[in-house]
C-alpha cells in the first residue's frame, strides 16, 4: 500500500484543484455582480465558470484511469502523470480566464496526460488478461 501514497496525495491535490477553481467562480460572480444562479452575462465570468466546469467534466476521465494505471501499471508514473495533469489543468484554467484562446496549452498538456493515463491502463490490463 506504500507505494500508492503518492496517487492518493495527487487524488486529494485534483480535489483541492476543483475547490479553488470553485471558489475562483464564486469570486468572478461577486466582482462582476452577477449572482448565483446566473452562469453568464461577463466575458471573463464565463471563462472563468467554462474553465471550472470543464475540469469537472474531466474528472470521471482522470480519477479512474489514474487509479487504474496505478494498479496495472506503476503507482510511480501514475502519479508523475497525476501531476501533470494538474499542472496542465493549472495552465488551462489560468489561460482561459486570461482570454480562451490561451487555454490551448494547458489543455494538451492535460489531454496528454489523461491520454497515456487511459491507454496506458487499457494497454496494461489488456496484456495481464492475455497473458495470465
Amino acid at each position: 500500500m506504500d507505494s500508492y501514497y503518492g496517487v492518493a496525495i495527487v487524488t486529494l491535490l485534483s480535489g483541492l484543484l476543483c475547490f479553488g477553481m470553485a471558489f475562483a467562480s464564486a469570486r468572478a460572480h461577486l466582482k462582476t455582480g452577477i449572482l448565483a444562479p446566473a452562469m453568464s452575462g461577463d466575458p471573463v465570468l464565463d471563462r472563468t465558470v467554462r474553465a471550472h466546469v470543464n475540469t469537472l467534466e474531466w474528472m470521471p476521465i482522470f480519477l479512474p484511469a489514474l487509479w487504474l494505471f496505478a494498479v496495472y501499471a506503476s503507482p510511480l508514473w501514475a502519479t508523475v502523470l497525476g501531476v501533470v495533469w494538474i499542472v496542465g489543468r493549472i495552465v488551462y484554467f489560468i489561460g482561459y480566464v486570461a482570454a480562451a484562446e490561451k487555454r490551448r496549452v494547458g489543455f494538451g498538456i492535460q489531454a496528454l496526460a489523461a491520454t497515456v493515463l487511459v491507454l496506458g491502463a487499457l494497454g496494461s490490463i489488456i496484456h495481464l488478461m492475455l497473458t495470465k
